[in-house]
């Protein structure tokens, strides 16, 4: 096997010394839990009566007589979601392949699922990082019957994936396997989408128009196909080992898909008690979330990860800072380019090599650390990708040639020398920017500063020509205290469209910008954040702003002593704190950890 970089075992050392303690207290509580027979064996009649009550004779037969293990399912399904629409039959599927390995499954509960994409620009956008820790609690209360000897957890799509994982982590005496749906097949493509978004904005096609190409892109069941949050999340779920390997980007509704959601079960049933017992607390370690970082940078994936994966490592008593993202981003190529990156969506991407290729090019660059468990081995086997042989699934190696080295590279010939993810500090706080679709003679932006206070502010100023020069936007009061984080890739066209007019622009926000963010610089997550008393509510329209991601600063042009002096703009929590469900999460907002520890509602560092 290949050495480990240097800086690649150092921040993993250096993960597992800051969080000996809190991963300590963690291990000691999932092996308090260690199974010593079948879950159900520990509850009463009573209680057996009720969680067989609904189950087909054969299963409760099974379930009453504790003779078979019994798999619970956490699904995310929803119709709305294209992405977790295919899970509807899943649990019929699942079912049926238990019975035929003497097990039995249950659905165990369902989870909400939101999308981005459908809540983009609207005020239900403010409930979208929430609906995370949401989601963990409902799979919690979904295994707190505790009947269960492993668990299948269907999801996908943003907030989703990260939310089973933090539940999972917390029923880590379990084994877990996550099960993928898949992306639609490819329609319109991503750089045309955007081309029309960013004329409709200058007023140059209708609405009509716009729709047409919206409904083109967004087409069937699956994930949408570019490389966003959601198809991130599928690439973390393989270098993390959550998945079988290979399972991330089989389209829906194929045999491929379903034997490999039947291969779920199986391997969910031999790390059970039942057969070799690999739970998924213990699987998962510092290891895990560093090969995490590594795909990440090598794939240039989303941005929202600078917040899910301290909030999913925080889970498992891991503490991950923003210097590890850094100085993992420092030593990894960036491999990839998938759109926003570059022209091709995630089915290319898949055709071309895909994770396979990719993580047998990591484990060569000594990037991934394969002796680091996955549920089906070590990490070093998921440089395989599975096949049909007739009816019967297989698995093979990657190709050894990319398919297309306009799409993915071998590590020797990478797209740029570090990864597509920077850590940003100086006098305006700190936060993350993503470059690997940025343009190098955009890597540093100097310019006279607007402010707003919110998405629509900018929007109106846009299409009122007030920002048809060079500028810095800046978009204040939208961290998670202060209105939940929300998106602001609604942004996306009004600011491209300034970029493509040779502008010198960029935005700096509190909030959040996507695994869709795009070609222009943005730093995004700035803490701490403005409604609470940050530094970056102290800019006033005209303050010179400098975003360099080349150096990693962010700064203002201002005389120290005079912006230390000044008063922050007052937060003015307005029509966010009530309407569509918002008032319900003020607990939330009060108590929300800042974004660099996730922009979290648990303190979970320490086991408790």
């Amino acid at each position: 096997m290949t050495e480990i970089n240097d800086t690649i075992a150092e921040v993993t050392a250096r993960i597992e010394a800051r969080s000996k303690d809190s991963r300590a207290a963690y291990l000691e509580l999932i092996r308090a839990r260690r199974p010593s027979g079948f879950a159900r064996t520990k509850l009463t009649e009573g209680n057996l009566a009720h969680a067989s009550a609904g189950c087909a004779v054969m299963d409760k037969t099974q379930i009453l007589g504790s003779g078979w293990p019994n798999i619970g399912i956490i699904t995310s399904y929803n119709d709305m979601l294209s992405a977790h629409a295919p899970f509807e039959h899943y649990p019929e599927l699942i079912r049926d392949e238990a019975r035929k390995n003497t097990a039995t499954a249950q659905v165990a509960g369902g989870v909400p699922a939101m999308c981005d994409g459908v809540t983009q620009g609207q005020e239900g956008m403010e409930l979208s990082l929430f609906s995370r820790d949401v989601i963990a609690m409902a799979s919690a209360v979904s295994l707190s019957h505790d009947a269960y000897d492993a668990v299948l957890n269907l999801g996908v799509c943003d907030k989703i994936i990260p939310g089973l994982t933090i539940a999972a982590l917390r029923f880590g005496w379990l084994p877990h396997v996550m099960v993928p749906a898949g992306p639609m097949p490819s329609g319109l493509p991503n750089p045309e989408k955007q081309r029309i978004r960013q004329e409709f904005a200058l007023g140059k096609v209708g609405r009509e128009e716009l729709l047409r190409a919206e409904s083109e892109s967004y087409h069937s069941q699956g994930t949408c196909t570019f490389y966003g949050t959601a198809n991130s999340n599928q690439m973390l779920m393989e270098v993390m080992g959550f998945h079988l390997p290979g399972a991330a980007f089989p389209n829906p509704g194929t045999p491929l898909r379903e034997a490999l959601t039947r291969a779920a079960v199986r391997q969910a049933l031999d790390n059970s008690i039942q057969g070799e017992y690999r739970p998924a607390g213990e699987i998962v370690d510092a290891r895990s979330f560093v090969n995490a970082l590594v795909g990440l940078m090598a794939t240039g994936g989303s941005t929202n990860h600078a917040l899910h994966i301290p909030a999913m490592a925080a889970a498992a008593g891991y503490e991950v800072t923003l210097e590890d993202f850094a100085d993992v981003s420092e030593v990894v190529p960036l491999l990839c380019r998938i759109y926003p990156n570059g022209p091709a969506d995630v089915n290319h991407f898949h055709a071309a090599g895909g994770m396979g290729f990719v993580v047998r090019e990591l484990l060569k660059g000594g990037l991934l650390q394969g002796d680091a468990l996955g549920v089906a081995g070590p990490l070093s086997t998921y440089s395989q990708e599975p096949w049909l042989d007739g009816d019967e699934l297989k698995w093979r190696e990657a190709p050894e040639e990319s398919g297309d080295l306009d799409i993915v590279r071998p590590i020797e010939d990478p797209f740029a020398p570090t990864g597509g993810l920077q850590m940003l500090d100086g006098p305006l706080g700190r936060g993350v920017i993503k470059i690997s679709a940025v343009k190098p003679d955009r890597h540093v932006t100097e310019a006279p500063a607007r402010v707003f206070d919110s998405q629509e502010g900018v929007k109106a100023a846009f299409q009122a020509g007030e920002l048809d020069r060079d500028v810095v936007i800046v978009v204040r009061f939208q961290g998670p205290a202060a209105n939940g984080m929300p998106e602001l890739h609604g942004l996306s066209g009004a600011i491209g469209a300034l970029h493509d007019k040779g502008h010198q622009v960029a935005l700096v926000t509190d909030g959040r910008m996507s695994g869709a963010s795009g070609k222009f610089p943005a730093a995004i997550h700035v803490g701490p954040e403005a409604s609470r008393g940050g530094a970056i509510a102290k800019i006033r329209d005209g303050d010179v702003v400098r975003l360099d991601a080349v150096t990693g600063i962010l700064d203002v042009k201002v005389d120290p002593t005079e912006f230390d002096s000044r008063d922050a703009a007052p937060f003015r929590p307005n029509e966010s704190a009530s309407g569509l469900g918002r008032e319900l999460f003020g607990g939330f907002r009060a108590t929300v950890t800042n974004s660099e520890q996730g922009g979290s509602v648990f303190s979970m560092l320490g086991g408790g």
